[in-house]
């Protein structure tokens, strides 16, 4: 895969540095200013999470902790992309400023993942962060140093909260055959969605490739890798298959499945891990019903995090659970309607329920870990007049285990969000 990788690389450089006829990214561009845009995105975020069973807290330092956290707020990003110029190699630079600021926090109820903990405990009333990165262009390749945001199936920054997670590195992706993407890149710092710092996560170096290819209209794969220093290495295989059947019908089948094996200094403890992924979607008109099944096995959980918070492409990973523990089996039940068939455009439902069982949780005598939960969600998206695009979404999630796997993963949890989003395109 590499050797394939790097010869369409040298390809594209030498078609982008000889005059041949055809039409690619950079032969088009219409120059730095002339193709630049500028983009603001809002987001409000209400999250509370209800620990039954009289649990703690967890993340609070208040005195008395409940077993309850509820917090608000708004994230705000300025998202300036400039064009490339014009020639053989086209420059560019990207920029963005992201910031944090708290409506509703308190020490008893700090710990929904949305800003950093002050010394008393509390949220942090406004964070900003600034990045910036600059970019090459040959052909339909690019090359990109600096900040971005990444969604490499084993590198993915996480866009779950108010602001998403940041990489430092270099991203080269390469799109000179058609239907073919490659990928290849190296990243030395993450930063967390609640931080400033550069580095939050602890990440020393990762080093990923990767390629993709849409072999018809209806069938496409993908083939993943990553080496984390001190932490793991992972590859990740996808394949994915879309059968018509009717007018408006349709039959879906997606495969996803992770190898992940410890090294180094093992910073990330025992990694020892196979997990895979298979769903089967059939939509008929605006009704998609989906049937899940995902199964890890090895010596231990599925790892992530250092390496993204994002980077768990399954189809069980939902709002709450992942499903990955060691050697669980899960199954999941899904269901969407979108109600623009039925004259309400921009309305959407979802309802799914998962269950796991089989869970190795290294707890002697406690048994097997098991677990289900039920996601309830329902969008809306503005379509026209001067809040098009606003949109609301409420998420719910009702999740329980068992003994066992509440000691070794969580206590009971109902979590519930309500999400405003506003994208403006200013440029």
């Amino acid at each position: 895969m590499q050797v394939m990788k790097w010869s369409v690389i040298a390809l594209a450089v030498a078609a982008g540095s000889s005059q041949m006829a055809f039409a690619s990214s950079q032969s088009e561009s219409k120059g730095f200013l002339e193709d630049s845009t500028f983009n603001i995105f809002n987001r409000i975020l209400y999250q509370n999470r209800d620990f039954r069973n009289g649990a703690s807290n967890g993340a609070s330092t208040s005195a008395n902790p409940a077993g309850y956290r509820e917090e608000t707020g708004l994230g705000i990003r300025l998202l300036a992309e400039s064009g490339f110029t014009q020639g053989t190699v086209g420059v560019g630079v990207d920029a963005h400023s992201l910031s944090s600021i708290k409506i509703d926090s308190g020490r008893g109820r700090f710990g929904t993942g949305q800003f950093d903990q002050t010394d008393d405990g509390r949220g942090d009333d406004t964070q900003t962060e600034v990045g910036g990165a600059i970019k090459f262009r040959v052909s339909d390749t690019v090359l990109k140093y600096g900040n971005q945001f990444t969604g490499s199936p084993v590198f993915s920054t996480d866009d779950s909260r108010i602001l998403p997670e940041t990489a430092t590195g270099t991203l080269l992706t390469s799109n000179e055959i058609e239907g073919l993407e490659l990928t290849a890149g190296r990243f030395t710092a993450l930063s967390s969605q609640t931080s400033t710092d550069r580095d939050t996560i602890g990440l020393n170096e990762a080093n990923i490739v990767g390629a993709s290819y849409s072999f018809t209209d209806n069938f496409s794969g993908a083939i993943h890798a990553s080496d984390v220093e001190d932490h793991f290495k992972k590859t990740y295989v996808n394949l994915n298959l879309n059968l018509p059947l009717a007018e408006d019908q349709a039959l879906n089948f997606d495969f996803n499945a992770y190898r992940t094996n410890d090294q180094g200094r093992k910073l990330s403890g025992v990694v020892d891990n196979k997990i895979w992924s298979l769903a089967a979607a059939y939509s008929l008109g605006a009704h998609t019903f989906t049937l899940a099944h995902q199964r890890s096995s090895g010596d231990s959980a599925y790892a992530y995090g250092v390496d993204g918070g994002g980077t768990i492409w399954l189809s069980n990973s939902v709002q709450f659970s992942d499903f990955d523990r060691q050697d669980e089996h899960s199954y999941q039940a899904r269901y969407d309607i979108n109600m623009a068939t039925y004259g309400v455009p921009g309305l959407s439902f979802m309802t799914r329920y998962i269950y796991g069982d089989n869970i190795e949780t290294g707890i002697v005598g406690a048994g097997e870990g098991k677990e289900h939960e039920l996601d309830i969600e329902a969008k809306y998206v503005i379509q026209e007049g001067a809040a098009k695009d606003l949109s609301f979404r409420i998420r719910n999630a009702t999740w329980r285990a068992n003994g066992a796997q509440n000691a070794h993963y969580s206590a009971d949890v109902n979590d519930f969000r309500l999400i405003v989003e506003y994208p403006l395109s200013v440029l």
